[in-house]
């Protein structure tokens, strides 16, 4: 492939999944917006749940993932049957993640927020978005792995529309039920839970239109999720665990922030909601990098040209390391405008720049090691060196560290917040290494 191709393949699938994954977390971010304008302490109930939600999205990534890398390569094949397969096996383990995160939050709500805050009232507020929030998880689930396996025949555009529509449902629900306008009763919380499980319905509605109808690349049909390939299944858990592994580590990882941050001051839960929520929109450049990469390397990878392979992947690099500088002046410029638009007291908003200007130094860093950890290096086949990496760093060091720091030494929530963060900064040398001078191309399919 030529420069100009590379380049038109690489834009195309990237500002699509970029503007996608914004506008998914803009559903998220509508929430905590209005509930910020309604309730500090509604905002931090709500934010506690959405590191439940984070965790479960970052587990279905794994899923999703596992789809794209194993199915880009059988794409890469002209294989279309094992493609639908891969989709099969994927769905049923999404379905079964679903259900068994369903079953925790009803049985055991108020233990399980419990665990990012000890404030009575900010959990009670949580239980309440909980209680209606919890049936999003069985769609959700469902729609995030089909709408991986479209991304895998690189069909990004319906993910995109899915999320504008998701995004415009919840916007005006929450408008109309959180304050209790048009003469309908302010419910806060419960209206916020209520406008999020609408639009998630509706999103899932519309891809499953789609998929069984509209779709011509991969023609995937009902009857298709009934099969079982063992084999395939094997590949399937080679690849996706530790993936899997790797995401829920991240997910908790994210979530011990609101935690340890939670159980030091109270107001840095709504500060970390608030400066976390931007930080994740700007973040969206780095995750969109890393599943455009995981795609092309992975198809080429499939194809079997390793000197295209090891091409792409530097100047994969050399793009990152330019996202990540654009990324990281872009949040620092954008926190002041954004953090205006909440009602927060002023010890809360202080600390929430603080946290923003930590972050856009942390988004700088992280936009070049993770797309080439989990775009290049995983994408390519070596999903185990990533486990490994991110056990260490973070289970070995920056938990330990983090803990440490907020608990025993007691420092202020932005030294805590660089430790929890650290991780970012130093998996740049070991990414640069493998990626460069490492054996990392490897072949998965049959």
């Amino acid at each position: 492939m030529d420069s100009r191709k590379f380049y038109k393949s690489f834009f195309s699938l990237y500002f699509l999944l970029v503007f996608q994954n914004v506008i998914t977390l803009s559903v998220n971010l509508t929430d905590n917006i209005m509930l910020g304008a309604y309730s500090e302490i509604s905002l931090s109930g709500v934010t506690a749940v959405n590191q439940i939600q984070f965790v479960f999205q970052q587990m279905l990534g794994a899923v999703g993932e596992g789809i794209v890398i194993l199915g880009s390569q059988y794409w890469g094949k002209k294989d279309s049957a094992s493609v639908k397969r891969v989709s099969a096996i994927a769905m049923r383990f999404a379905v079964g993640i679903a259900v068994v995160l369903f079953l925790a939050v009803s049985l055991f709500p108020t233990q399980i927020l419990g665990l990012f805050t000890t404030d009575s009232s900010i959990v009670a507020e949580g239980t309440a978005y909980l209680r209606i929030i919890r049936f999003t998880y069985l769609i959700f689930a469902m729609t995030m792995t089909l709408t991986a396996s479209m991304r895998t025949v690189h069909i990004v555009k319906i993910a995109f529309q899915l999320s504008v529509v998701t995004l415009i449902i919840n916007f005006c629900i929450n408008y109309v039920l959180i304050f209790g306008h048009f003469g309908l009763p302010a419910l806060g919380v419960t209206g916020a839970a209520i406008g999020t499980l609408i639009a998630r319905i509706t999103e899932f509605g519309i891809i499953l239109w789609f998929v069984f109808v509209k779709e011509q690349n991969l023609k995937l049909r009902p009857a298709d999720f009934l099969h079982i390939d063992m084999i395939l299944i094997k590949d399937y858990l080679r690849i996706m665990l530790p993936m899997f592994l790797v995401n829920s580590l991240w997910g908790v990882n994210t979530a011990l922030q609101t935690a340890v941050l939670g159980h030091m001051n109270t107001r840095a839960i709504a500060a970390n909601s608030a400066a976390s929520n931007l930080f994740l929109m700007v973040k969206s450049m780095a995750v969109g990098a890393a599943s455009t990469a995981s795609v092309i390397i992975g198809k080429a990878v499939g194809e079997g040209d390793m000197t295209v392979v090891k091409a792409y992947a530097k100047r994969l690099q050399i793009m990152f390391a330019v996202i990540g500088v654009f990324s990281g002046v872009l949040l620092f410029f954008l926190r002041i405008p954004v953090l205006s638009l909440y009602d927060l007291a002023d010890e809360t908003r202080e600390l929430a720049n603080t946290f923003l200007i930590i972050l856009s130094v942390i988004c700088a860093t992280m936009s070049y090691q993770m797309p080439t950890n989990c775009g290049i290096i995983r994408g390519g086949g070596s999903s185990t060196y990533v486990v490994k990496l991110d056990l260490i760093s973070i289970w070995c060091i920056v938990v330990p560290l983090s803990l440490f720091m907020a608990f025993v030494v007691q420092a202020p929530p932005a030294i805590v917040v660089i430790c929890l963060n650290l991780d970012q900064i130093f998996k740049c040398i070991p990414a640069f290494i493998k990626a460069n001078y490492g054996h990392w191309a490897k072949k998965l399919t049959r």
